[in-house]
């Protein structure tokens, strides 16, 4: 009987089929180790994702509050400056529509507006300085439209600065001459008035005038008015003897 050898594998061979089992292992351990870090750490990541998502979901609601296919109103406040600690003003919309009415973001009125589309509101408190107010138009399911344009009033109550230098109050004057000479300081931005006259005031806020005088008593009124409306007077006599 004819014997066979056992098959001889060459080395070469043999050192591949170790590499490839090699790598079977490693590659069955890496497959392990992602399968792990997927439940281990994939999950809980969805799950807080959804939970944000949840959280968020809200505000995105929120924006549909939002309709921006409605006109925002028209405001018409005729000043951007005032005296006046409560003002009230007038603005357009659609007939008979609703406008919520904001000072510095925060909501103080709803009005309606008239058949034309005209509204006016109640008197709003001011705060001392600037005061940013808008206005949006609201539809019957309560959705807001975009902001108005904004508009700025300055509120100050301040008195502006006046000072009479001449003549001193109560001063007698006698003679020919029926004249006296008016003269001060003030801030150079206000309006000046003598007895109702303009005068003139210099780059220093400086101002002067000649006054003709009556016989007797002579009240002489100096006045300075602001940008804000806002005044100070002072009174001079001046008795006038021939």
């Amino acid at each position: 009987m004819r014997r066979y050898s056992r098959s001889y594998t060459p080395r070469s061979i043999r050192k591949r089929e170790g590499k490839v089992k090699k790598k079977f292992i490693f590659t069955t351990v890496f497959a392990f180790f992602l399968f792990s870090l997927v439940v281990l750490w994939g999950l809980p990541t969805l799950i807080s994702g959804l939970s944000v998502f949840n959280i968020l979901k809200p505000k995105t609601e929120a924006l549909n509050e939002v309709d921006v296919a409605l006109a925002p109103p028209v405001l018409n406040i005729p000043f951007d400056a005032t005296n006046s600690a409560n003002i009230k003003f007038s603005g357009f919309t659609q007939p008979e529509g609703k406008v919520n009415i904001y000072l510095d973001d925060k909501k103080v009125e709803t009005v309606v507006a008239n058949l034309d589309g005209r509204f006016e509101t109640g008197f709003i408190e001011l705060s001392l300085g600037t005061n940013n107010i808008i206005g949006k138009t609201v539809n019957e399911e309560g959705q807001e439209s975009l902001p108005s344009k904004t508009i700025q009033v300055i509120y100050q109550d301040e008195k502006p600065k006046l000072e009479v230098l001449e003549p001193a109050d109560g001063i007698e004057i006698e003679g020919e001459g029926k004249k006296v000479k008016v003269s001060g300081v003030t801030d150079l931005d206000n309006e000046l008035t003598i007895n109702g006259n303009k005068v003139i005031i210099n780059f220093a806020g400086n101002f002067s005038l000649d006054i003709n005088l009556n016989d007797g008593e002579n009240t002489i009124i100096i006045n300075a008015t602001n940008g804000f409306g806002n005044s100070t007077q002072i009174q001079r006599k001046v008795t006038y003897t021939p």
